[in-house]
């Protein structure tokens, strides 16, 4: 009986799972769902969506702005749009400039917008009322579509629709820090999505919703394997694999880029030396170069890695960092190709403050890379941490193009489980004052150019997606991609907006779901903050991982591996000292920037212990002491992940049952390590001080041995 029962239970579990896989959503479908709107939002979406005339020439981008309009609008309207050659009352309009007179007529300001924007907007043409997608190019007509999809999602005044866009930064990539076995570095969301061993032959399906979810966000270009390259991929079986993920990749609007090795002339091109003013050297590079274009003729270029942690590079041959650039600029330069040198350099034998030492090192060469050479800055100093003043070369380098480089995945922020929203965090650096040229000398305005006039400008972001079907290890984490996306297109975007639209886009427009769930996702961030690294430490996480906390860490071989080098507590105090009387880390900033840093006063003390090393009993703002306020900070940032967990429970009405539960479990596991993270710190630093915690906190819950005997050898990433 016992076992009838059993098979019973099973049975319906079974079909219960079943049912409700044919209703549950996995996050596969990013913020590309088009989910049906409420009936009187699509009501009004079918009456501005009767048809589509299409006045330009067929290409294959032209095609996938057709069918993504087609598909966007059954979606969400519920109704089919058919083409049509005729103009009616409600018809969308896509025409490319040059293509249809009587649009040419309406004095579009398409001249304004270059070969990617696109203006939407609602006109009468030939006597209807119509919307008309126009832009100077097909690629320009494709990310059209994809803005009047999302303002039929967003906005309630399609009547009145009028919008100019055109992207402010010209290379907007993601850099995948993926190898060629699929393992993917500080990866959290499964192998890599290129299936070397397979390509050619195959094209995996992934690699075309890849493309479609990159161009929606005007995301223009991808680095696909790990700056720590492996010199294999510039070899012909390789290069016939990235060819044929650049066909997939091309109707989108996206090209493709390789992180080229330095050493690759020796490891396998059979020569003696890498050195960048050697003839044969150079002659190599440039035989690769026209292979690659052969195979490749829209490739856009090389992302070099060269002299830091270990990676070759000009400086091992006596050469610069422009030396080494120049030379593959040269080889790249009939073809339209550029490189994107990174500044990310710090090395073991060089004792000086590594905050300072990629500015000490690429500031002597402004003025000296080749025109088709731009630099990729960190977005700080040090390594993504959870918060970072911008990076001292930001406004320091006039006669150079500089490119952000931000990291999507978190590599310091948790890995996949914590919810950080870091739309955030790329606000707060891009809108950050470099004082450069006075007041106003924005960060945003040196990377897309207009600071000192560069035509060259660039945003990278490290890419956190893999083969698990979410694409990023949680639903939470695409809106970070999103937010990166939406953010190169405009890098004076409000990210509380981003935000609001990603929601509404993957969830649920539902004005509730939408506000409580944008307030979550602001406050992630700076909770984040609190329990790990607050009042301006940072980089105390475990070493070499980077999960979970490590202030205690000091055996590692180079002494800025160690989380003690930065924050050099003892028992009088705490922080790195970075004014004058310290490493004069701040005299790389422009005066008025290094005043902002230097006074707590200014900076709301956010980077206090980053820039100061300062005593126990500080006096804080608040009257509390440094100690007390410390303390406070790591319970602040415990109290806030508790209180999104409530936040999101309230929002189960709204959300599929699959990724509601998901969150929820996420953000239980982002609340234990949260706590974590607290009570290991308040441990450790309450042994360095040697003070007791004040009346009424919480004492940690183990020892700090407990916390320091912690071992994960298996960390993902």
């Amino acid at each position: 009986m016992k076992s009838i029962v059993w098979i019973s239970r099973c049975l319906c579990l079974l079909l219960l799972s079943a049912v409700t896989q044919l209703h549950a959503e996995d996050g596969h479908e990013l913020w590309l769902r088009y989910a049906a709107l409420p009936k009187t939002q699509a009501a009004q979406v079918a009456t501005h969506a009767i048809d589509y005339v299409f006045k330009a020439a067929e290409t294959p981008t032209t095609q996938r702005a057709r069918n993504e309009l087609a598909l966007g609008v059954a979606g969400l309207a519920g109704k089919k749009l058919p083409g049509s050659e005729q103009i009616h009352d409600g018809s969308i309009v896509l025409a490319v400039a040059g293509k249809y007179a009587p649009l040419d007529q309406q004095a579009l300001p398409l001249q304004n917008i270059g070969n990617e924007g696109f203006v939407l907007r609602a006109i009468t043409l030939e006597g209807h009322a119509v919307i008309v997608v126009a832009a100077n190019t097909d690629i320009g007509l494709l990310y059209g579509v994809f803005e009047l999809l999302r303002k039929f999602q967003l906005d309630n005044a399609l009547a009145k629709l009028d919008i100019v866009s055109n992207p402010k930064i010209s290379l907007r990539l993601l850099n995948h820090w993926d190898n060629l076995d699929r393992k993917v570095e500080r990866g959290y969301a499964g192998q890599s999505l290129w299936d070397w061993w397979r390509l050619p032959q195959y094209l995996d399906a992934r690699y075309e919703q890849y493309a479609r979810a990159n161009a929606s966000i005007g995301i223009n270009g991808t680095v696909l394997n790990n700056v720590n390259s492996n010199a294999r991929i510039l070899t012909p079986a390789y290069l016939e694999k990235v060819a044929a993920i650049a066909r997939i990749m091309r109707p989108w609007g996206i090209k493709v880029y390789l992180s080229a090795r330095f050493s690759a002339p020796q490891e396998i091109g059979g020569l003696k030396t890498s050195d960048p003013l050697d003839a044969n050297v150079q002659k190599w590079w440039n035989s690769k170069a026209d292979e690659i274009y052969q195979l490749i003729p829209d490739f856009g270029g090389f992302l070099v890695k060269a002299n830091s942690e270990g990676q070759p590079g000009p400086n091992d041959f006596g050469r610069t960092h422009a030396d080494g650039a120049n030379m593959l600029a040269a080889a790249l330069k009939a073809h339209g190709g550029v490189v994107m040198w990174r500044a990310f350099v710090y090395s073991d034998v060089n004792p000086e403050d590594r905050h300072k030492q990629a500015w000490s090192e690429f500031k002597p060469l402004d003025g000296k890379f080749a025109d088709n050479v731009i630099v990729q800055v960190k977005n700080g100093a040090i390594d993504f941490q959870p918060r970072e003043p911008f990076h001292p070369l930001f406004g320091a380098m006039p006669n150079t193009p500089l490119m952000m480089e931000f990291q999507i995945t978190k590599e310091y922020l948790g890995f996949a489980t914590h919810l950080v929203y870091l739309g955030a965090q790329y606000e707060e650096v891009l809108k950050a004052d470099t004082y450069a040229k006075g007041a106003g000398s924005l960060v945003a305005k040196v990377i897309d150019g207009s600071l000192e006039q560069h035509k060259l400008s660039g945003i990278a972001g490290v890419a956190n997606i893999g083969s698990d079907r979410d694409w990023s290890g949680s639903d939470f984490n695409q809106a970070n991609w999103y937010a990166f996306g939406r953010l190169a297109w405009d890098p004076l975007a409000s990210s509380a907006q981003i935000a609001r639209d990603w929601l509404t886009q993957t969830f649920s427009s539902d004005p509730t779901f939408v506000e409580t769930a944008t307030q979550l996702m602001l406050r992630s961030r700076e909770a984040v903050v609190d329990y790990m690294t607050p009042l301006g430490l940072a980089h105390i996480m475990g070493t070499g991982h980077h999960y979970g906390p490590a202030p205690w860490v000091s055996d590692q071989k180079r002494p800025e591996w160690n989380p003690v080098y930065y924050h050099r507590a003892d028992q009088q105090g705490i922080g790195f000292d970075r004014t004058d009387t310290g490493s004069a880390a701040l005299s790389q900033y422009a005066a008025a920037a290094a005043q902002h840093f230097a006074d707590p006063q200014a900076n709301n003390e956010q980077y206090l212990l980053w820039f100061r090393h300062v005593s126990w009993q500080y006096k804080m703002h608040s009257g509390r002491t440094l100690w007390e306020e410390l303390l406070q900070h790591y319970d602040h940032g415990v109290a806030e992940v508790a209180a999104m967990g409530q936040q999101w429970q309230t929002l189960e009405p709204y959300v599929d049952a699959e990724r509601f539960l998901k969150a929820k479990e996420f953000l239980q596991i982002q609340l234990n390590e949260a706590q974590w993270w607290r009570d290991a710190c308040v441990a450790y630093f309450m042994s360095i001080s040697k003070l007791p915690l004040p009346k009424g906190v919480q004492a940690p819950a183990y020892n700090l041995e407990y916390y320091q005997a912690l071992s994960f050898p298996s960390a993902p990433g």
